[in-house]
């Protein structure tokens, strides 16, 4: 048991290392992953021998919920709404494309059987969100059009219909036959059991968030963690996608307004990193290097193919219709990393009763270290080379969760017995320059109100002001909203526009400017107004 765990915590320094070492020299850091998990495995230097596909399946697949799940849940909608279009073509009929494309170029040029060509075009043919996001956020691509929400949704949602490909063909290869009518049944119930049941985790996962006090500090996050776990199970149980649940159910409770927010966005990131490693790592562990020479020559081949001919071809075909520019559609093509998610399908089609003929798993594993290593490092060149890269953008805030420092903090303070604004209304205080009052929490009944100009300051209240100081009051969330050309606000006084209960504008970042808010400030475009959130109380 002691040997055990000292491993464990050795491998995971280790991968720790590695992504310093890989983020100072360029390199993707799921990349130095599974050329550790090489190291240790039977053709490396540790030889550690391990070939147990089905265990390695099903910690994959493990792992792989949670990456889906947190791709959803980091996807924020405002930014996504406007690219939804594209994205959902390209992660749907973009990967049958793919696939398809892939699979005739196996079958006519490359000589393999019809069937297994379409299994390894299904296989390769989706893009990997861990890759994506990783090599976005960590080398700060900062895109035009929106690219980066277009990349983010499109590699977070692509994986089920991946998934529902492969499963096909597998069907197909394991003597099923193709059966028209049911493929379709196949697809329909996939689909629909995957969005029902992601829908509903999210909307049972969001009341209990807001109407149930738990007991224990910290068990809503394992309670969402259980969640998580419930939105792949049950619809897989019942021929529904899995993944697909998980992923809508991320996406909508990520853009839900909870209290414990950050608090969620903080482990599950954690957690996703954690499984990253373990998933690259264990791959790697998995394969035997001694083995790529002999797929060698097919997987360059496919992967040529895929990388400069199906995904540029399918990217070309489905962002025509938006009229999106040129080097958009290249740089776009261009990020069609593979990733763990192909692999993991790769497993599942070894383990399956179907023949298959070709070493399909290190096949697959060779194209992806080929799309990790040579596009992966290449895209911030392509970015640049391409001239998509704005300044005026920041990738991050394509992420859900407000967390970007801002130059103004929270002070707390009480109103002490015999203070002279105990029992004062707000507009008759005069509080310091440049600050303002956001919150007021009671001190007999806890409620948390929102004050307006009559709202009475009673003895024992707590106070929350908006300033430039140095203690941050806790329990105040944040979220923000970038006043484009043609929104109703623009033009009018803060005074003049209407928010949601408990809402509450806190700052005004205009330009390179900070301005602190009064019901006389006039909004412009382009002007982001932090916002004061409000929650329901809990019971």
């Amino acid at each position: 048991m002691n040997v055990i765990l000292f491993f464990a915590a050795a491998v995971i320094m280790a991968c720790v290392i590695c992504n310093r070492i890989s983020n100072r020299f360029g390199v993707p850091t799921l990349l130095a992953f599974i050329l550790l998990g090489m190291f240790f495995g039977s053709d490396g230097v540790i030889r550690i021998a391990f070939d147990n596909f089905d265990a390695a399946g099903q910690i994959c697949s493990t792992a792989l919920i949670f990456i889906m799940f947190y791709g959803g849940f980091g996807t924020k909608w405002s930014a996504a709404k406007p690219v939804m279009g594209r994205a959902v073509l390209l992660s749907t009929a973009g990967v049958v494309l793919t696939a398809g494309a892939t699979g005739l170029f196996c079958c006519w040029v490359l000589g393999i059987e019809p069937a297994e060509s379409f299994l390894i075009g299904s296989l390769i043919s989706s893009t990997d969100a861990a890759s994506v996001f990783s090599i976005l956020r960590s080398k700060r691509l900062n895109l035009k059009y929106r690219t980066a929400s277009l990349l983010e949704v499109e590699s977070g949602s692509n994986d089920p219909c991946s998934y529902m490909l492969t499963m096909i063909v597998l069907t197909v290869m394991e003597g099923g036959g193709i059966r028209i009518g049911g493929i379709l049944w196949s697809m329909a119930a996939q689909v629909v059991f995957g969005l029902s049941c992601g829908a509903a985790a999210a909307y049972v996962t969001k009341y209990a968030l807001k109407h149930i006090r738990f007991t224990t500090e910290g068990f809503d996050t394992v309670f969402v963690f259980g969640m998580v776990l419930f939105s792949y199970a049950v619809p897989a149980a019942v021929g529904g996608n899995g993944y697909l649940s998980a992923y809508v159910f991320g996406i909508l409770l990520g853009n839900c307004k909870l209290k414990t927010k950050k608090a969620l966005v903080h482990f599950f990131d954690g957690i996703t990193g954690l499984m990253q490693m373990l998933l690259f790592f264990l791959l790697g562990l998995l394969s035997f290097p001694s083995q790529l020479p002999e797929v060698m020559g097919i997987g360059l081949a496919v992967a040529l193919f895929v990388t400069f001919a199906a995904r540029p071809f399918a990217v070309w075909i489905m962002m025509n219709p938006f009229q999106s520019r040129r080097n958009q559609r290249i740089f776009v093509s261009a990020a069609g990393l593979r990733g763990a998610a192909s692999i993991v399908f790769a497993i599942m089609a070894v383990t399956s009763p179907a023949k298959i003929s070709h070493d399909v798993f290190h096949m697959v594993f060779f194209i992806v270290l080929f799309s990790i290593l040579i596009q992966g490092t290449l895209l911030p060149f392509a970015a640049k080379k391409l001239d998509m890269i704005d300044d005026k953008e920041d990738v991050l805030k394509t992420f859900s969760d407000y967390t970007e420092e801002v130059p103004v903090q929270f002070i707390e303070f009480r109103v002490k017995k015999n203070h002279p604004w105990a029992g004062s209304m707000v507009k008759d205080i005069l509080l310091p320059p440049e600050t303002l009052l956001v919150q007021v929490r009671r001190r007999d009944t806890g409620e948390m109100v929102t004050p307006d100009g009559g709202t009475v300051l009673l003895e024992g209240d707590k106070m929350v002001l908006s300033a430039r100081a140095n203690r941050v009051a806790k329990d105040v969330e944040l979220s923000e909203l970038l006043l484009e050309e043609g929104n109703t606000w623009i033009g009018k006084r803060l005074s003049e526009i209407s928010l949601e209960a408990g809402q509450l504008v806190v700052m005004v970042r205009r330009g390179e400017d900070v301005v602190i808010p009064n019901g006389g400030t006039e909004l412009k475009v382009g002007d982001v107004l932090v916002i004061k959130e409000d929650f329901l109380d809990v019971i």
